[in-house]
């Protein structure tokens, strides 16, 4: 059928690796020959092929999928671009809660990473009402990828200048490799000598795993949760019909710190522990840090108060 062979079309134009493109190409047409992607809805039909996708080559970026209601007009790059950024906007840039926990304990539950063009001011904004606590929680158990810049942007903040080295990313169809570094200026304070703490989970993927990925390599924050689900492929999305697209990975991952990335095997906790506990954790060992370091009364009862409710 035609949106198999359009699909198939931009896997083998844009894939990184492409001998596994080839595979992936004979797969998938082997099973079109035999009938099996006939009569199928969409839903079935992009789960069928995924499955497919995923057998061949293990990454779990390469899919074909169900396009978003509100993407389904846009049929050029451009209003592509512009339905993803009206709704990055209206997820408030994935940015859920902002919250200053008893104790003086920041917690920030990131959902998605959204890119600094559209949401720098929102990131900033986030990093301000947590500026001044003790330590610091990011929520990823529920994130599932986004913009690297935006990574980058977040993680300036935890760095003082422009010296750390985050992450490489090599294109596949230009073969260059991008290099990300820490920002020289960040809107308002850095967030510096605190402990920071990072929840994963199974469901963590991509952007989000970078995010946890270069702060452990990097030492600057303890990982606490489950391991991640494996995806270190940047990815573009394709639109093959009104209705569906394929997402192809175009680039990959090169940590500068460990040579390697998580592909395929996920990125592990420092501190393993079920997902559902990774925040009961986290938030004990920031207030064991801030009850060793405190010097405001008033904080330090309050630590105390939220540490003993523990045991209870």
């Amino acid at each position: 059928m035609q949106l198999i062979t359009s699909a198939l079309d931009l896997v083998q134009q844009h894939y990184i690796f492409p001998d596994t493109a080839a595979e992936i190409v004979a797969a998938v047409e082997a099973r079109a020959a035999a009938g099996d992607y006939d009569g199928l809805d969409d839903e079935t039909l992009a789960a069928r092929v995924t499955e497919q996708f995923l057998a061949t080559s293990g990454d779990r970026h390469l899919r074909l999928l169900v396009r978003a209601p509100d993407h389904r007009a846009a049929t050029t790059e451009a209003e592509a671009e512009a339905a993803w950024a009206d709704g990055q906007r209206l997820a408030n840039h994935h940015i859920a809660t902002v919250q200053r926990l008893d104790g003086n304990v920041g917690c920030i539950d990131l959902r998605g990473v959204a890119s600094p063009g559209t949401a720098g001011t929102a990131i900033a904004a986030a990093m301000e009402l947590v500026a001044h606590t003790g330590a610091l929680i990011f929520d990823l158990r529920r994130n599932k990828g986004g913009d690297p810049e935006g990574v980058q942007l977040w993680h300036s903040y935890l760095f003082p200048d422009s010296d750390t080295h985050l992450n490489d990313i090599y294109d596949g169809e230009t073969g260059s490799t991008r290099q990300f570094w820490t920002l020289a200026h960040v809107p308002g304070h850095r967030y510096l000598d605190r402990p920071v703490y990072v929840l994963t989970s199974a469901f963590t993927f991509s952007g989000g795993e970078e995010f946890a990925y270069n702060l452990k390599a990097l030492r600057r924050a303890t990982l606490i949760g489950e391991v991640t689900r494996g995806g270190a492929h940047p990815t573009a999305r394709h639109p093959i019909s009104a209705t569906l697209e394929v997402a192809v990975p175009h680039a990959r991952s090169i940590n500068p710190v460990t040579g390697t990335n998580w592909e395929g095997t996920g990125v592990a906790p420092d501190i393993a522990t079920p997902a559902a506990e990774a925040m009961t954790v986290a938030y004990r060992l920031a207030l064991e840090h801030v009850l060793t370091t405190g010097t405001s009364q008033a904080v330090l009862a309050e630590a105390r108060e939220a540490l003993t409710a523990f045991s209870h």
